[in-house]
């Protein structure tokens, strides 16, 4: 399928959470005009604890500078657990551009202001020690979701995330997305953007809050999610459920 432009982000490569081989297979299947990587490509944190770095997740790496050679725009935000990537800033690296936030033009019109989110994270922002003990909790979470999803697959079950079922469950998580959402719309609205896209906390979304369009393309390690946007500007997010990568099939969820 080829789209005008793609949105991804929250790969966490070097993690054992991301799902290297499922996103393979997706940039395979999927080609674009625009790729927009939406930060927290590469997780820092992690890899300064232990180094995770195996074959597949430089595979992706390569594609995505071959995606670039190939005439695709590559540009990439980062986020916080990339964010020493910040400090190359307006810089090319094989044809893939750094910058700190970006506004992508959609075919209709529409002015999208691209940012990671993180800067609107006030545990990322104001204590950053917490952010890194929740980052612990998060990994014990995926493990535990890794381990469920092999029985599930070995007994004919689909993926299901058990992170993205919990925020669902918890109202204090709930509260802290819907505030997340407010406020980076309400930005965007400040800066005279139509809209916005994201990525940080993990939940994929589409709706308008306030006049603003918010999107959020979700992640690579729970949903398998992206953001795509069709020649005429129609934006829809996309699930790539997989049995096995060579079953990979895109699911349509949302269009706006």
């Amino acid at each position: 399928m080829h789209y005008r432009a793609i949105f991804i982000s929250d790969l966490h490569l070097g993690t054992p959470g991301c799902q290297a081989e499922a996103l393979l297979d997706f940039l395979k299947e999927n080609t674009s005009d625009y790729l927009y990587l939406v930060g927290d490509i590469v997780d820092g944190w992690q890899l300064r604890r232990k180094w995770y770095w195996p074959q597949a997740h430089n595979d992706v790496v390569q594609k995505l500078l071959r995606k670039a050679r190939k005439g695709c725009r590559v540009i990439y935000v980062p986020g916080n657990h990339d964010e020493f990537a910040r400090h190359f800033l307006d810089h090319h690296f094989g044809g893939i551009e750094v910058v700190d936030e970006a506004v992508h033009l959609t075919a209709d019109g529409r002015q999208l202001w691209v940012i990671h989110g993180d800067y609107f994270d006030a545990v990322v922002q104001q204590a950053k020690w917490l952010a890194y003990v929740g980052d612990y909790l998060y990994e014990f979470t995926l493990k535990l979701n890794r381990y469920l999803n092999n029985l599930r697959g070995r007994m004919g079950l689909p993926y299901w995330s058990l992170s993205q079922y919990l925020k669902h469950k918890v109202k204090k998580a709930l509260n802290y997305v819907t505030d997340f959402e407010n406020a980076v719309a309400h930005q965007a609205a400040k800066q005279g953007y139509q809209g916005v896209v994201c990525g940080h906390i993990h939940r994929a979304e589409i709706r308008e809050v306030e006049g603003v369009l918010y999107c959020n393309d979700g992640d690579w390690v729970e949903s398998r999610s992206a953001l795509v946007e069709d020649k005429q500007g129609v934006l829809s997010l996309v699930y790539w459920q997989t049995q096995s990568v060579e079953a990979a099939k895109p699911q349509l969820v949302k269009v706006a």
